[in-house]
């Protein structure tokens, strides 16, 4: 027998019906949270212009960017002097001119410039669509995944950095995952970087102190070496990241040391407002000034979040920042927007693998009316078009033949109750009720069948 051939591309995958009905389960809790602190959803193109996101995600980022090859006949008007250049972003920019979005923040700063005129600022926003990096697939890590964002542009008022720590705690107190919010300020470490007369490099510094968990002090320590730090400096930089004691202890030992930079100041600054904003809102799940969370992606400002399982061995599962001015870059100024992005794809391999979703998930099929024939299928059809009316999600076999094989759909759909309908049911308007679990089987009139569905 050959082979199939039928495949998918690596790091993107198909969700099966039960799969859906888990990941609908997880959408659907963020958005009711999203719209109770007043965001309202949006949506943007898969695509977008190769100019809006080149130069947004750093370097790094660059180099993840799926490029899309011009449609028809993309090497029209193409030199072949250029085709031979070996320098891929130079053929790229020749051959592509879109690529699929890298993430929803960048799509959402070009969405606010191009719809400034219609909206109202502040502008609280929230997107659920799949986002693309070439990156290399591994567990938890995929190509095409879905993010989960929810922001607010157009405000630098810091209670909405802690209305966002609310949110994390809602969304995931709901989902029963147990979590741990760090949260640092990119002042701070800008204002690191001055103390080290090294401001050119905070790039360099931020995405070195951003792998800490991944690669220790001592791959740290290499790395900011390789780009160029002193021994000297990079001693003077390691007792500022592991800093003890609680939030203000911390706060009062990075000030000290931060005390003749201004804008690392303005970070302490700022982390003490949130830090008693969070004191007042009473936010029961844990969270801490982590000075080692960097957050890799080069518009980020202000307050930086993330977010991580406590019970299960995964990578950060929602982070984000302040951004002062990422809609400058599309030429309007001065607007402010700090967010949070929920990883859709982190958080439902953590309920997976903690058994956290509901055993009854919304969208599975409560009922199964078995087909013993024309004339029963007939009688029952109407009672099933009032069972679907009263929001119970209910099917009828679509041909009489063998119950083995009606009932084994039943079981492999995880459908639990199932109705047989005979003569003796017609002739007395009553319904044979089979449990899938238990096996025990009841007769019920249509009332009574009705509000057992609804339990």
């Amino acid at each position: 027998m050959a082979q199939s051939t039928a495949s998918i591309p690596k790091g993107t995958r198909d969700f099966s019906p039960i799969e859906m009905n888990k990941r609908n389960y997880i959408f659907d809790i963020l958005k009711s949270t999203f719209k109770l602190f007043g965001y309202e959803q949006i949506e943007t193109p898969s695509m977008e212009n190769l100019s809006t996101l080149t130069g947004k995600y750093g370097e790094e980022g660059d180099k993840l960017l799926f490029k899309i090859l011009n449609s028809g006949d993309f090497l029209k008007g193409v030199p072949n002097v250029d085709l031979e250049n070996t320098n891929p972003n130079i053929i790229a920019a020749k051959l592509c001119e879109k690529g699929l979005r890298y993430d929803l923040t960048v799509p959402f700063a070009r969405f606010v410039v191009q719809h400034q005129n219609v909206i109202s600022f502040p502008f609280k926003r929230f997107q659920i669509q799949p986002v693309w990096r070439a990156d290399r697939p591994q567990k938890g890590r995929y190509r095409e995944f879905y993010q989960c964002d929810v922001d607010v542009i157009g405000s630098d008022g810091l209670l909405n950095e802690a209305e966002l720590v609310q949110i994390v705690e809602m969304v995931f107190n709901k989902l029963n995952i147990n979590v741990v919010i760090k949260i640092n300020n990119r002042k701070i470490l800008s204002g690191i970087a001055e103390i080290l007369d090294e401001t050119e490099k905070i790039i360099d510094i931020t995405i070195a102190i951003d792998k800490l968990d991944k690669i220790g002090i001592d791959g740290v320590c290499k790395e900011l070496e390789e780009k160029g730090l002193t021994t000297e400096k990079i001693e003077k930089l390691k007792p500022i990241l592991f800093l003890s004691g609680t939030t203000d202890e911390k706060l009062h030992q990075i000030e000290q040391v931060l005390s003749e930079s201004a804008i690392g100041l303005k970070g302490i600054e700022e982390l003490r407002v949130v830090f008693n904003y969070l004191k007042t809102m009473n936010i029961k799940i844990p969270y801490e000034l982590d000075l080692t969370l960097a957050r890799g992606l080069n518009y980020y400002t202000g307050a930086i979040f993330e977010v991580k399982a406590a019970d299960a061995e995964m990578g950060s599962i929602c982070g984000g920042g302040r951004y002062d001015n990422l809609t400058g870059i599309f030429g309007l100024k001065d607007i402010s927007g700090v967010g949070i992005s929920f990883g859709a794809e982190r958080i439902y391999d953590v309920m997976e693998t903690l058994n956290l979703f509901p055993t009854a998930i919304s969208g599975s099929t409560k009922v199964l009316f078995v087909n013993f024939g024309e004339k029963e299928a007939t009688w029952c059809l109407p009672y099933i078009a009032q069972l679907r009316q009263a929001g119970i999600t209910a099917e009828i076999y679509p041909t009489a033949g063998k119950m083995k094989k009606q009932l084994s759909y039943a079981d492999n759909k995880k459908i639990s109750k199932v109705v047989l309908v005979g003569d003796d049911e017609m002739n007395h308007h009553q319904f044979t009720v089979k449990n899938m679990i238990t096996g025990e089987q009841e007769k019920l009139d249509f009332a009574s069948l009705k509000t057992m569905l609804e339990s």
